[in-house]
């Protein structure tokens, strides 16, 4: 399976950055949650590791916060390869105004 990797930088301190992203990852449980199954999420420190299926098609990855930036990693399904594009620069909006 195809895999995506990101990073995004931020200045907060790395507590206030993991705390934002179990904000933002609850919400969106409860934004998307007709449209997104199979929903896991674990959090270990400052490591989330996560896998969903959406459209029938299952992501699944890491995001860990680290003292000055955020790294992603996912797996993707060759057909939703076509989405990689829109859906780093989906991600990396979300991150930068999360951060902000």
């Amino acid at each position: 399976m195809p895999q995506v990797k990101m990073e995004t930088p931020h200045s907060l301190e790395q507590e206030e950055a993991a705390r934002r992203l179990k904000e933002k990852f609850a919400s969106v449980r409860e934004a998307y949650g007709d449209q997104v199954t199979d929903l896991q999420d674990c959090w270990d420190g400052n490591t989330l590791s996560f896998a969903f299926r959406i459209m029938g098609m299952k992501i699944s990855g890491t995001v860990e916060v680290a003292p000055a930036v955020i790294r992603m990693a996912a797996k993707i399904p060759l057909a939703a390869m076509m989405f990689r594009g829109q859906v780093e620069s989906r991600v990396q909006e979300e991150l930068a105004a999360l951060l902000a």
